[in-house]
């Protein structure tokens, strides 16, 4: 399979699960600003895993839920994307942004040890 084939298709696959986020009947998810950040399909097509992130702490709850409702965004791929087969869905937490406002937090703490540092110098 070409390379802008996969893309394409991956593309694709994102808009109907991002749609398919605001059909979920789980009052648990429905407040929820669900991301997906990565969205990859196999080479040989049977499986697509797709990395969520949340502003919320639970993403773990998050993707929990969103695994247990997999058969309904692997129906909705089913019926809006040409292919032989669907894949299998698979949902993944992204730990992207929680490491980068880890490693934000962090930075600032050091920020403010040197300054506290140089006050006490200047003293």
């Amino acid at each position: 399979m070409a390379q802008y084939r996969r893309e394409m298709l991956e593309s694709e696959m994102k808009k109907i699960i991002t749609q398919g986020f605001s059909e979920l009947k789980d009052p648990r998810l429905k407040d929820k600003m669900i991301n997906i950040n990565i969205l990859k399909l196999s080479k040989d097509k049977s499986y697509l895993d797709v990395y969520v992130s949340t502003l919320d702490d639970d993403i773990d709850q998050v993707v929990d839920l969103l695994n247990k409702a997999k058969g309904m965004f692997r129906t909705l791929i089913a019926k809006n994307v040409k292919m032989f087969k669907a894949p299998e869905v698979r949902f993944h937490k992204d730990e992207g942004i929680q490491a980068s406002i880890k490693i934000n937090k962090i930075i600032e703490e050091i920020e403010k040890n040197k300054s506290k540092g140089k006050n006490e110098e200047e003293k």
